[in-house]
C-alpha cells in the first residue's frame, strides 16, 4: 500500500534598497513588521548585531530604540546581542549558540522576528540559528557589507562551519526580508568596500556580459568609493543572484552550482590563510585561478582571460597568493567541493565572458601550472 503525499509551499520576500533604516521617517521595516505579524500578537525582537558594526555605529542601538519607540508602539520587546564579526563567526558554535542562549533567554518564538545587522557570515550564523529554534523563526536580514550586499544575505542559505569544511552545518530558509542599507557601506574600511564587488563580477561573469562591461566601465569610480556606482552594482548584482535563485535549483538539489564559480578554492584559500584572506578576495583569486586553467584547456580565450585578470588587477583585487604554491593542500579543495556536492564534482568554466560550462573533471597537473602562471603574472606587469 502507498499514500502519497504531495503539497506545494510559495517563497516570497522582498530585498529593499534604501538609506537610513532606522531613521523615523523611514517606514520600511515599521511595515516589514506590520506585514509580517500575525492579528493578536504582540511580537517580539532579537537584533544580533555584528561587532565590527557596532564599533562603527555606537549609536545603533539607541536609535533602533527610538525607532521602534516612535514607530512601532505599544508592547513590544526588544533585544540586543553583539557577536564578533568576520568569518571566525562561523569556524566554532559559539556565536550559534550565544545566539540560541538568546531565544531561549528572551522568549523568541515563532510569533517573533530575528534580525541579523552585519556583514555576509553573521547573516549566515544567525539565519542558522533562526532556522533550527523551534523550527524556525521569522528572520529579517540587514546586510552591512558590499559582499553581503552583493551575495551572501540575499539567498536561501545559512550554515555555519564544521569538520575543517566551510558551511558543512547548514539550512535552506527565506528571510521575511532583506533591508539592504546603503549607509552602513559608508563606514566600511577600503579593503572590504572592494573585496565585495568581486561576487558581482561573478555573476556577471556567469550570467551577463553587459554587466562584465559596465563593472569595468564603473571600475575607477568603485574604486573611489562612488556610492551611486556601488549602489548600481549591488542592485544588478543582487538582480542577477535572485532571478538564479527563482529559475534555476534553488536548493541546491542537483550538482550545477554556478554561482559558486571560483569558490572551489576560494574556500580552501580562505581556511588555508586562517581568514586572514577576505571571502571577497579569495573569491578574486579563485577566479582568477580558474580562468587561468579554463585558458590553458583552450576553453577561454586570451582576450578575455586579459579582460578579467585586468578588471580584477585595477580594483586592487588580488590574483595571486603565496598560499598558492601549496599546491598539493590546496587542490584537496576540489575533493572537499565535491563531497560538498553530493560526491559529484561539478565546476562551472568560462567559455566567453558571460557563458559558462559545467565541467566533471579537472586536470591537477594543469591546475598546479595555473597556480604557478598567476603567481608569475602577479609579479609583473604583464600578462603574457
Amino acid at each position: 500500500m502507498i499514500i502519497e503525499q504531495r503539497f506545494t509551499i510559495s517563497y516570497h520576500y522582498n530585498v529593499h534598497f534604501i538609506a537610513d533604516v532606522f531613521s523615523i521617517h523611514n517606514t520600511t521595516f515599521s511595515d516589514i513588521l506590520s506585514n509580517h505579524s500575525g492579528s493578536g500578537f504582540s511580537p517580539s525582537l532579537l537584533f544580533v548585531i555584528d561587532s565590527n558594526v557596532g564599533i562603527r555605529h555606537p549609536q545603533l542601538q539607541p536609535a533602533i530604540k527610538n525607532y521602534l519607540d516612535k514607530r512601532v508602539p505599544g508592547q513590544l520587546n526588544a533585544y540586543f546581542l553583539v557577536i564578533p564579526g568576520g568569518e571566525k563567526a562561523k569556524e566554532n558554535d559559539n556565536a550559534y549558540q550565544a545566539i540560541l542562549r538568546a531565544i531561549n533567554q528572551y522568549h523568541i518564538d515563532r510569533h517573533s522576528f530575528i534580525i541579523a545587522i552585519g556583514g555576509g557570515a553573521v547573516c549566515d550564523v544567525t539565519g542558522f540559528a533562526a532556522t533550527v529554534a523551534h523550527r524556525g523563526i521569522k528572520l529579517i536580514r540587514i546586510p552591512t557589507t558590499t559582499l553581503a550586499q552583493n551575495d551572501a544575505a540575499i539567498g536561501v542559505k545559512n550554515g555555519i562551519n564544521a569538520f575543517d569544511k566551510k558551511n558543512f552545518l547548514g539550512t535552506f530558509a527565506t528571510p521575511v526580508a532583506v533591508i539592504n542599507d546603503g549607509t552602513f557601506l559608508k563606514t566600511l574600511s577600503q579593503r572590504t568596500w572592494i573585496s565585495g564587488i568581486s561576487e558581482a563580477i561573478k555573476v556577471a561573469l556567469i550570467k551577463d556580459a553587459r554587466f562584465f562591461e559596465r563593472i569595468e566601465q564603473l571600475a575607477p569610480a568603485l574604486g573611489e568609493r562612488d556610492e551611486a556606482a556601488m549602489q548600481e552594482t549591488i542592485i544588478e548584482c543582487a538582480k542577477l543572484h535572485l532571478q538564479h535563485i527563482a529559475n534555476g535549483d534553488p536548493f541546491e538539489a542537483g550538482s550545477s552550482r554556478p554561482l559558486d564559480f571560483g569558490h572551489w578554492s576560494a574556500h580552501k584559500l580562505e581556511r588555508m590563510s586562517d581568514y586572514k584572506l577576505l571571502h571577497g578576495e579569495a573569491v578574486a583569486i579563485g577566479m582568477a585561478l580558474d580562468c587561468t586553467y579554463a585558458h590553458m584547456m583552450g576553453y577561454l580565450g586570451t582576450d578575455a582571460r586579459d579582460r578579467i585578470l585586468e578588471l580584477l588587477l585595477q580594483l586592487n583585487l588580488p590574483i595571486a597568493h603565496p598560499l598558492l604554491e601549496r599546491t598539493e593542500e590546496l587542490l584537496r579543495g576540489l575533493h572537499e567541493f565535491s563531497a560538498h556536492l553530493g560526491g559529484i564534482l561539478t565546476i562551472p568554466l568560462l567559455t566567453s565572458i558571460g557563458h559558462a560550462r559545467n565541467v566533471t573533471f579537472i586536470d591537477e597537473q594543469v591546475m598546479q601550472q595555473a597556480a604557478k602562471r598567476l603567481i608569475a603574472i602577479s609579479q609583473s606587469t604583464s600578462l603574457v
